[in-house]
């Protein structure tokens, strides 16, 4: 199993590699850096590079690990690029249906496609389906996730590039919020990530917060006013502190 050290997640799946940008969240991605360095190594499942490549012997990988994980899936694409076929997502569906003693974590900029399809997808209940948000302009995402069948609905913030004041929360299950991290990473202010803190508290949300981030991620830290914010949403492994 591919071991993670991304802090909100234990392992990563990847049966698609390969993005295109679609917002400024994706300017500085973190995963096309990876994907190059990737190559360069001569990995054969980044022959392509970043081109949006589907990998079917990667598809029932998780069905062989036997201990219970949280699993990112496709943290270095996004599964409901236009370029997938709605077939080839539902088979990933299949996996994750089949592999029920693990949680599943989904992250998606693409929410129009998401919507559009939700309704041709058979949603398990170890299924965790968020939406990237990084500037108020992209809030519409959360209606999108909202509107879908899917059993836990959760918002990634990150990398936060402005206020967001104004969060409906309703519905939705977890917040992750943080700062970009990388040689080119544009700033985060606190009093945007004290107020999403905030909004989760009054909602009865759990929060998470991931990172300051900038060029030393690890120098920066994750503390917020002096507080570690690691809750998570309820599902069958894990109750928040809201239960």
């Amino acid at each position: 199993m591919a071991t993670s050290k991304i802090e909100w997640t234990e392992s990563t799946w990847n049966p698609i590699t390969g993005c295109t940008k679609i917002s400024p969240g994706c300017k500085n991605c973190y995963a096309e850096r990876m994907a190059l360095r990737l190559k360069a190594m001569r990995q054969a499942n980044y022959t392509n590079g970043f081109e949006l490549t589907l990998h079917e012997h990667m598809l029932e990988r998780p069905l062989q690990w036997k201990k219970p994980q949280v699993i990112f899936v496709n943290s270095m694409s996004d599964l409901f690029h236009k370029d997938v076929p709605l077939d080839y997502i539902q088979r990933v569906f299949d996996v994750m249906r089949r592999a029920w003693w693990h949680d599943f974590q989904i992250l998606t900029k693409r929410s129009q496609r998401l919507l559009e399809v939700s309704d041709a997808i058979d949603w398990p209940s170890n299924v965790w389906m968020g939406v990237s948000v990084e500037t108020d302009k992209y809030i519409f995402r959360i209606e999108h996730l909202k509107a879908t069948n899917a059993n836990i609905k959760f918002l990634s913030l990150e990398p936060l590039l402005g206020p967001l004041p104004n969060l409906s929360l309703t519905g939705i299950d977890w917040v992750i919020a943080g700062g970009e991290s990388g040689p080119n990473a544009r700033p985060v202010k606190e009093k945007w990530i004290a107020a999403i803190r905030d909004q989760c508290l009054t909602a009865q949300v759990p929060f998470f917060f991931k990172q300051w981030g900038g060029k030393n991620k690890k120098k920066n830290g994750r503390l917020l006013q002096g507080v570690t914010w690691d809750q998570l949403p309820v599902t069958n492994n894990y109750q928040p502190v809201y239960a």
